[in-house]
């Protein structure tokens, strides 16, 4: 097996060459953190002085495959004011805040460590009560699936939607910025070490035998801090919320 350039040499010649004019690069990413598989991607964040639009791209550079983000301050700020904070979304701004700069830190990307500093720290904008009124609302439907499926696979389609879900209400309904897939794991480690206890063995213990009691307790205990489970006079109206109402599948 050839073995690969290292991350820091290869951000260093794609600043060189495809990147040619950005004023810096921010390495992130599970490489990072040390956490990185021989799968795993370089997660980029490109800044130059000034583009037209903003963009993302995937491709493969030195046998790396790479997945950059590509900014100019403005549009950074837009991005991460306007875009993810409101829907509760910080991979952006961590991306940047923890990034290693290249080819080094400057003046620029300390503002630019800065901007996304301050929007970790801001977090995302509290659940209104509908909010709140429609994850209750969905939860309680997946929690009457996961009592009594009728079929395993049933379940575990069931017990994949609430993973997701479940983490997004625990982050949300605290003021926390939510995480998606295997993320969701490490940003509850760090949050609160107890609770990731009992969500990891709970959904284990759904996914390696089928019982569902562990995931139903925790999650009936979460939606009790704002009111438990919702079904009773839960309604929507078409006009003011665009798109709520779908009809849960059966």
């Amino acid at each position: 097996m050839t073995r690969k350039h290292s991350p820091l040499f290869v951000t260093k010649d794609l600043l060189d060459t495809r990147y040619k004019g950005a004023e810096v690069i921010f390495l992130a990413g599970s490489v990072m953190r040390g956490e990185a598989t021989e799968h795993s991607d370089l997660d980029i964040v490109v800044i130059y002085p000034k583009l037209q639009q903003a963009f993302r791209e995937s491709f493969y550079h030195l046998e790396w495959p790479v997945e950059a983000f590509v900014h100019d301050p403005k549009t950074l700020k837009q991005f991460l004011y306007e875009i993810d904070q409101p829907t509760g979304t910080s991979t952006l701004a961590e991306m940047v805040y923890d990034g290693l700069e290249t080819p080094s830190a400057t003046p620029f990307s300390d503002e630019l460590k800065k901007m996304a500093g301050d929007v970790l720290q801001a977090g995302p904008p509290p659940l209104t009560q509908a909010e709140i009124e429609d994850r209750r609302y969905h939860l309680s439907e997946r929690l009457d699936d996961l009592r009594l499926p009728r079929s395993k696979i049933e379940l575990f389609a069931t017990a994949s939607f609430m993973f997701g879900e479940v983490a997004d209400y625990y982050f949300r309904s605290q003021n926390q910025y939510s995480a998606t897939g295997k993320s969701i794991l490490k940003k509850l480690k760090k949050a609160d070490p107890a609770f990731y206890r009992r969500f990891t063995d709970s959904f284990e213990q759904l996914f390696s035998t089928g019982q569902g009691k562990m995931v139903i307790d925790l999650t009936e205990e979460l939606l009790a801090q704002n009111g438990g489970l919702l079904f009773d006079q839960y309604r929507r109206d078409a006009a003011s919320v665009e798109g709520q109402l779908r009809r849960t599948d059966r």
